[in-house]
Formats: structure tokens, sequence, C-alpha cells
């Protein structure tokens, strides 16, 4: 308005300021001044990062410092300020690169937990999910627990199916393929760069706090939480994968996504040429495990128990592969079983159309209902023992009342109840004791044997005064363990 030629009170009336703030502004040719304050404490940078590294990073003692040793009268809140400008206590938060998508560049990998019911049983599950950023296909499996060996067979799974691979594959910092470094100076498991390297890609991960470097995988996890999981009933573990699969694969492949509204199965055919394509021979990933052949014939593993052919008990090893075990004994496959359903402990497999192995497992457990129904129906005297003895011994009670049954058997019903009423008297939970008390029974007659005499004046003595507040001592240590007895 000035240069147009407007004089200072018009522009003050239009304005509604004050004729001295326009004519100051006029002088300063509309251009801000910047201004510096004149009380401004000046830190040298180098004097900050050396007292924060001798102070171990604790603000507050280089502030401490400061002021004691060096004179500077600054405030805390001003050195923790400063600290953070400097990236000292803090290192700045750079700016992500947009990475273009290409075709055949780059596939993400991540997982993340979910606490779902499987059957009637609500229970944690790991979804592993793999995605290629470009034609936006998804390849979905859950999992009971995820391992490296796992991870490794979830790749192969995924990748063998599709039939190629990207040359990159971006995850976070997870330790089950870094060993050790941050983003790009992450250094990887040598186990898991040669698997890559065999499968025609390299991992990469991105830098902490950077997880929209792999947005797309993170928005697919956002879909499965919004349109897979939601309104679906699972059975098991492997009904639940069923679906999963056949949602991946078939629906959301089929479905247009996002803005660019792409249809990822006919995204993949068009990428499927830059991708690098995958030989139909690759090995599966495998762990290997020595078992010895027990004298019924059978090799165990993760609680069930695989029957080796031959006659012999040899030394084998057990091949576990994503889906089966095979058994290999001097560089000779013997049998392949399928791996059992997720959860399955205490079964045995055998050969199909073949005669059953001619010796079978006995069965391991060796439950003493029986027994203890026995002791119990002997009167309430030994039912209350009973009670107080097996609270707190877990699976060793059925060696237990297998012995206590024992011992009532070398003696009449009138000798046992006497004994184990004195035992439960003095709370005495060994075995060796009772028969002990047993012998002193018959020793002293057929009447009762006395009680130890207490002195029930004890409670005011001084040094019962003294330390009845204290804990009571731990007297387990001189209980003899009871070893509990394997029938098979």
């Amino acid at each position: 308005m000035h240069r147009e030629g407007h004089g200072l009170k018009k522009i003050a009336h239009l304005m509604n300021v004050s004729r001295n703030t326009v004519r100051e502004i006029i002088a300063q040719q509309g251009e801000m001044p910047r201004t510096v304050r004149r009380d401004k404490i000046e830190i040298d940078p180098d004097l900050l990062r050396r007292l924060y590294a001798e102070c171990d990073g604790f603000a507050q003692r280089v502030h401490e410092k400061l002021i004691e040793e060096h004179g500077i009268g600054v405030e805390y809140s001003t050195v923790t300020r400063m600290l953070r400008e400097l990236s000292i206590s803090k290192p700045s938060k750079q700016r992500c690169d947009e990475v273009p998508d290409e075709p055949g560049s780059e596939m993400q990998h991540d997982t993340t937990r979910y606490q779902l019911r499987i059957g009637n049983v609500v229970q944690w599950v790991v979804a592993s999910l793999l995605y290629l950023r470009y034609s936006k296909q998804r390849y979905l499996k859950f999992y009971r627990h995820f391992t490296r060996f796992k991870m490794k067979c979830f790749l192969h799974e995924a990748l063998m199916y599709w039939g190629c691979s990207a040359p990159l594959c971006v995850i976070d910092n997870t330790n089950l393929a870094r060993l050790r470094g941050i983003g790009k100076n992450a250094v990887m498991v040598p186990e898991m760069a040669a698997f890559g390297k065999q499968h025609g890609f390299e991992f990469l991960c991105h830098e902490r706090g950077h997880a929209n470097r792999k947005a797309g995988e993170e928005r697919g996890f956002y879909t499965v939480e919004t349109n897979f999981l939601p309104g679906r009933r699972f059975e098991s573990l492997e009904e639940m994968n069923v679906q999963a699969f056949q949602w991946a694969s078939e629906r959301m492949a089929h479905k247009r996504q996002g803005k660019t509204r792409v249809i990822p199965a006919e995204a993949f055919e068009f990428e499927r040429p830059y991708l690098n394509k995958l030989p139909d021979h690759l090995p599966a990933p495998y762990l290997t495990h020595d078992r010895d052949t027990d004298q019924y014939g059978y090799a165990p593993l993760y609680g069930n128990h695989y029957w080796v052919p031959g006659t012999k008990r040899e030394p084998v090893k057990l091949f576990e592969y994503a889906d089966r075990v095979k058994i290999w004994k001097h560089r000779q496959c013997l049998a392949e079983y399928p791996l059992p359903q997720d959860g399955a402990t205490h079964q045995k497999f055998a050969p199909e159309g073949q005669p059953k192995p001619r010796y079978r497992r006995k069965r391991r457990k060796s439950p003493s209902a029986e027994e203890e129904n026995h002791l119990r129906a002997m009167g309430e005297r030994v039912s209350a023992y009973l009670d107080f003895a097996l609270e707190p011994m877990g699976i060793k009670r059925h060696g237990f009342v297998r012995k206590l049954y024992g011992l009532s058997r070398k003696m009449t019903s009138a000798l046992f109840i006497q004994s184990i009423e004195r035992t439960h008297k003095y709370r005495i939970t060994s075995l060796e004791v009772i028969e002990r008390i047993a012998l002193l029974c018959l020793r002293q007659g057929p009447e009762m044997l006395p009680f130890a005499e207490l002195d029930e004046a004890f409670r005011e003595r001084e040094a019962y005064q003294e330390g009845y507040l204290t804990d009571p001592p731990d007297l387990s240590i001189y209980e003899a363990p009871l070893e509990d007895e394997d029938d098979g």
C-alpha cells in the first residue's frame, strides 16, 4: 500500500494499527528483523558432548558439572533442550526416502500376535505374512510358535507356491534373521543369509522406528484384523491355515486393492517376468535330531514316537520338515511320517500298509486312583492324612500313594491307622518315618503311644517374644524326596 502511494494515516486506518507501527514496518522494507536475545547463554557443543559421555548419559549430572566446574549458570531445561537439538541425547529424526513401486523390486515380511478362540480355548497365535509390494500378492499362515526354522519353512512354502521371489525382502530388526546392527548396518545370521541366497533374495532391515518402510505389510495385517478374522470360527490351527490360504490366494488375490484399484492376480502375472524364477527341485529346510531306538523300536520326537523299521536298536537321524518327518540311517531313508496335528502328544506312528510293530510301548502314565480309593476306604483318619500329604506333591503323588498302599498291605489295618494318626499329628510325609513309627507301635504293644509333652508356657519366654514376628524357617530341605516310580 505504501508503494502504491497511500499515506500513513490511511494505511493505519485500514489496517487498524497505529501510525508508528506503520512507519516502523515501512522502514524495515517489509522484512521481519532477526532478533537475538542479549541474555542468551552459549555453550560449546564439544563441551556438552564430552560431559555427556563422562556422565554416562545422565543430563542432570551434566547440568551440575556445568554449574559447579565450569561456572555456567544455565537452567536444567535449557541443557536438555540443547542436548536434543545437537542430537546428543536423542538422534534427530531423518526424513524417509520414497521408494517407487517397481515390478519385481521387493517383497516384505513381518509377524504379529493375536489372541483367538480356537475350538473352545482362547490362545495366542503368530500370524506370518509375506507381501509383494508391486502386485500386492499375500501369503498368510498362522503358527503356535514362530522360530527361525519356522520362518525358513514359511518363506520356502510361500515362494515355492509363487514359483519366484523378489531380489529384496524388507523385514524389521528381528533376531530371527539379524545377527547384529540396526537398519542398513544390520548383519544377517549366516544361516539366514545362505537361505536367502539359495532362494534368490537378500534381507534388508529398515531403520529403527521406520516401520512405514514396509507399510504394505502393516496394511496387510490391518486387512487381516478387519476382513479375515471377524465372523470366522476355527476348530483347529490346521483349519485356520486352510481358511487363511483360501482367503489370501483366492479371495483377496481377485479383489481390487487400494486407491489404484489394482487386482493382485493380474498385477502378479505382469510382475512375474521381473522376479527371480526358482527351480522346482529347491530343497525344503529341515532340522536334524539324533535319536536312539528304544527297546520297542521307536524314536521319540516332541512327545510322539515313530517306529524305526528293522530289528536292531541303532541310533538314527530324524529329519524334521515343515509337514513331515524322515528317519535316516547310514544315508538311507528308512521311513517317512506326516507330522501330527498341532498339540498332539503321546501318539505312536507306524508305516501305512504294513503289519503293525510286534512290540508296542506301554502306557507310561501310572495312575494311582484305585490305590487311593482303597486307602480312603480305611477310615476318616487315613483320608484326612491323604488330604494333607497330597496337596503340595503334584506329579509325585502317584508314587507316594502306591508306596503308602504297599505299606498298608504289610500290616494290620489297626496298626496302619494308628501309625497314620501319629504321622498326621506331627505333619510327616516321609514313608520311612511312617514305617519306623509302625515298628515302634509293635514294640510298645497295643497301647497307644504317648504324644510328646509340650510346655504351653513357651509363648511367654523372652526368646519367643523377640522372634515370633519373623518368618517361619524353611524345613523342606530336610524332607526325604519321593522318587516317582516308572512302571514302563
